[in-house]
C-alpha cells in the first residue's frame, strides 16, 4: 500500500548524529513526513523496527559494528515489504550495484541535492525503484567483455569490503580490526579474493580497483 502523502514515516539509520540532523531537517521542510525516527547502528535500528512500523528506511552503508549490506540483506528478509533507500559517502561505482542487487530500492550518495533525495523518496514510496542514470549505465557496463559478470562482483560483501581495504593499501591486522575479525580470517579472505578474481597478487588488485573506481 502507498503512503499517503502528509502520512509517510522514515527512520535514518546512520552513525553520524550531524548527517541524522541533515536529512530530518530536509524531510521535515518537505511537509510530506508524519513521523521520523533515528537510529545509530545496524542493531538500533533492528530493535526499533520491531516496536514501530515505518514506511521506508533510510540506511547507510558504511557504520560500526556489521555493515549496512549485512543489515539490508537482513531487513529484506525480516521486513520484506519495508523498501530501503541506501545513503553512502562512496561514489555509486563502488556500491551502486552490489546494493541494488541486494534488494534496495535505491542508492543516493550524501552529497546528492535535497531535492534528488525528496525524488527518491518519492518514488521509492510511490512502489518504483530509484535508479540514477549513472546507477543504470553502471548496471549496463556490469558485465565483463565475454558477457561473464565482472571480476570485483564474483565477491562476497565481505571479501568485497577486505578487496576495498586492500587496494586502499590497509594492512590485514588494521582490516581485521576494522571488521572485528582475527588476521587468519582476512588472510583466508584475501586467497579467496585472489582466485575468484583471477589474480596473483595485491599489486594486481589494487590496480584493477583504482582503474574501475572501486576505490577513492
Amino acid at each position: 500500500m502507498r503512503a499517503v502523502k502528509g502520512e509517510m514515516s522514515i527512520i535514518i539509520a546512520d552513525d553520524h548524529p550531524v548527517v541524522r540532523a541533515g536529512l530530518r531537517q530536509i524531510l521535515v521542510e518537505s511537509g510530506e513526513i508524519r513521523r521520523i525516527a533515528e537510529a545509530c547502528d545496524g542493531q538500533d535500528l533492528l530493535e526499533k523496527l520491531k516496536k514501530n512500523r515505518f514506511d521506508i528506511i533510510l540506511l547507510d552503508i558504511t557504520m560500526p559494528g556489521r555493515n549496512g549490506l549485512e543489515i539490508l540483506k537482513e531487513l529484506r528478509v525480516l521486513y520484506p515489504s519495508i523498501p530501503v533507500l541506501v545513503l553512502s559517502v562512496h561514489p555509486e561505482e563502488q556500491y551502486a550495484l552490489r546494493v541494488i542487487r541486494s534488494g534496495a530500492a535505491g542508492y543516493l550518495t550524501k552529497e546528492t541535492a535535497p531535492e534528488n533525495l525528496l525524488e527518491a523518496v518519492r518514488r521509492i514510496l510511490g512502489g518504483k525503484k530509484y535508479i540514477t542514470q549513472e546507477i543504470a549505465e553502471i548496471l549496463a557496463a556490469s558485465l565483463d567483455e565475454r558477457g561473464g559478470v565482472a571480476p570485483h562482483l564474483r565477491l562476497s560483501d565481505r571479501e568485497f569490503e577486505t578487496f576495498r581495504m586492500i587496494a586502499l593499501g590497509k594492512s590485514l591486522t588494521d582490516i581485521a580490526g576494522e571488521m572485528f575479525l582475527n588476521v587468519k580470517t582476512i588472510s583466508t579472505y584475501r586467497r579467496r579474493i585472489l582466485d575468484k578474481m583471477n589474480m596473483k597478487s595485491t599489486a594486481e588488485l589494487v590496480n584493477y580497483a583504482v582503474k574501475n573506481g572501486l576505490v577513492s
